[in-house]
């Protein structure tokens, strides 16, 4: 067991009771890192805040903007004492000086990497334009830390259903090199359809320690 894990397995989170935590600026001002917690990060125009919205079913939960990439902080919202939902910047902001987006994309790099407590990164794409260079970035950090994926195509509404079943069949045949560690799904906020796939995938990452435990046992190759 990592110093960052609770002493004992935590219960399946009731999502609907999350609530606002804190937000950091940079890493140094995030909550201890103890305990377990999975990221939504994803591009500007994504729909991160909205898709925390709808799981929880708090609309003002997560802040949304007509804007992409206005919020800039990294969001914590507790579902208990010892598990949480962050809710990271959007990268690729829309209207940000280069110098910002470079300093981003660094504090990002290093909390992919560095924080013990997260267990599993939800990664947002647009249905109808999947895997962009940003995307793929995060996917190799990810990969690169051993991190679990889980891929959501979001503003599935938008598409047919047959044109969304082929997208995500396309997603799912792109990422088959990483099978067990990254996965894909469709997913709408505005239909709230999507929701039992991905509380699944969260109640393993906020409750089973297994994802970590063959890694720990075989030690570095």
């Amino acid at each position: 067991m990592t110093d960052s894990e609770p002493a004992s397995t935590p219960e399946v989170p009731d999502y609907r009771r999350a609530r606002f935590l804190t937000s950091a600026a940079k890493l140094s001002q995030c909550p201890g890192d103890t305990g377990w917690e999975v990221a939504f990060a994803g591009r500007s125009n994504a729909g991160k805040s909205s898709a925390i919205n709808s799981l929880t079913g708090n609309k003002k939960l997560a802040k949304t903007s007509r804007t992409p990439g206005r919020t800039q902080l990294i969001n914590f919202f507790e579902l208990s004492d010892c598990q949480r939902l962050v809710d990271l910047p959007g990268y690729g902001f829309a209207k940000v000086p280069q110098a910002v987006k470079k300093e981003w994309t660094k504090q990002l790099e290093y909390y992919l990497q560095r924080r013990q407590s997260l267990r599993g990164l939800i990664l947002l794409m647009d249905v109808r334009h999947p895997l962009q260079p940003f995307d793929q970035q995060m996917l190799d950090w990810a990969v690169a830390a051993a991190m679990p994926v889980h891929i959501l195509l979001t503003k599935a509404d938008k598409l047919k259903r047959g044109a969304a079943s082929q997208a995500l069949l396309a997603v799912r045949g792109e990422i088959a090199p990483w099978e067990g560690m990254v996965s894909a799904q469709l997913f709408s906020a505005l239909k709230h359809d999507g929701h039992g796939e991905l509380r699944q995938v969260l109640d393993a990452w906020l409750t089973d320690a297994s994802v970590y435990a063959q890694e720990e046992e075989e030690g570095p190759g």
